[in-house]
């Protein structure tokens, strides 16, 4: 089976869908003091555990920031990763978000190569996609598209035709739903 292939700047890279079934997403409440992220960070790299997403920022309380993590790993690799984060100092809650109900979102911003005549069809996939103009110029069209994964996903999916110029992902981030 053959996975679809893209080009952006000249370089070649793979756009296969990695398996969803491994992927899980750990949410870590995390004491913003000197060093806590790195610390989290080298955890990952000198176990050998796969970041697939990463986003961090400033959360409801003053001085903890919410990371959100995306990894590929199995059942023990998971158990692992989450005993060795609930010991670091820096950490104050760790979250497995995988079998919960939650709610997850990633932006990306695209740019987009068109002329003229292909400006309407690039403004009209932005429309499906529920995606802003965040800039234009004579040979580019810049598109901002927040949703789940899979949406992502398919908007990239619907203008590489187009051929993508620039693309930056903030990564997901995600919350677990309210109790009913």
């Amino acid at each position: 089976m053959s996975h679809p292939q893209s080009s952006v700047a000249g370089r070649q890279y793979d756009r296969s869908p990695r398996s969803q079934s491994q992927q899980r997403t750990i949410s870590v409440l995390l004491q913003n003091s000197t060093g806590a992220f790195n610390r989290i960070i080298g955890l990952f790299a000198a176990k050998g555990f796969t970041i697939e997403s990463l986003a961090i920022g400033p959360s409801e309380e003053p001085n903890v920031s919410r990371l959100t993590i995306v990894t590929g790993a199995d059942e023990h690799v998971i158990e692992k990763i989450m005993k060795q984060l609930a010991n670091l100092i820096d950490a104050i809650l760790v979250t497995d978000l995988s079998s919960e109900s939650r709610v997850e979102r990633e932006l990306v911003l695209v740019r987009v190569r068109t002329g003229v005549d292909q400006q309407v069809k690039i403004l009209e996939i932005g429309k499906i996609f529920s995606g802003k103009v965040i800039d234009i110029g004579p040979t580019t069209l810049t598109l901002e598209i927040t949703g789940g994964k899979s949406k992502v996903n398919a908007a990239i999916q619907m203008l590489d035709p187009f051929g993508i110029k620039e693309i930056v992902r903030t990564g997901r981030v995600a919350l677990r739903r309210e109790s009913e």
